[in-house]
């Protein structure tokens, strides 16, 4: 499996896989059902989101975003799913750390992510692809702006910088 920059020729296949306004929700945070083409390809207008594709065999899998933030030395992966046909097989997983090396590699040891609380597949996706969970209180501190009580997860950077 390869992690390519995102291009709008992805855009359309992207946005079709969510299959609910549910679906919608726990991705992206958005109530707009279906998602059109041109909103996926909208959101890489922004000069800190870096949309990515996850492709094996020429076959589009996932699609993920880092986001990244030079002022407060972080990065944050977001919008991340899987193409439907592909889900339950570790392509999650796999794409979740591809976008995680990327971060890491664009110089951020600080990498988050926020789930939507009702989205435990997500959830289970991130913790086992090492994610853990931020403090409680930090939690708290940032949900105090978002739509949604979040649940935040951090990369556990240690000394050799391995989980």
């Amino acid at each position: 499996m390869d992690l390519l920059p995102f291009t709008p020729e992805h855009a359309a296949a992207v946005a079709g896989w969510p299959a609910s306004p549910e679906e919608v929700l726990l991705w992206c945070g958005r109530r707009e059902f279906p998602v059109t083409g041109e909103t996926v390809a909208g959101w890489q207008e922004d000069p800190e989101v870096h949309g990515y594709v996850l492709v094996g065999d020429g076959t589009l899998l996932g699609y993920g975003e880092v986001w990244t933030d030079a002022e407060e030395d972080e990065a944050e992966l977001a919008r991340v799913v899987v193409a439907p046909p592909a889900r339950g097989r570790g392509v999650g997983r796999a794409l979740v750390r591809a976008l995680l090396d990327r971060a890491r590699g664009a110089g951020f040891d600080d990498v988050f992510l926020r789930v939507h609380p009702d989205n435990a597949v997500a959830l289970r996706c991130y913790e086992g692809a090492g994610f853990v969970r931020v403090d409680p209180d930090e939690a708290a501190g940032w949900n105090a702006v978002q739509p949604v009580a979040y649940v935040w997860l951090t990369w556990p950077v240690r000394v050799t910088g391995t989980p």
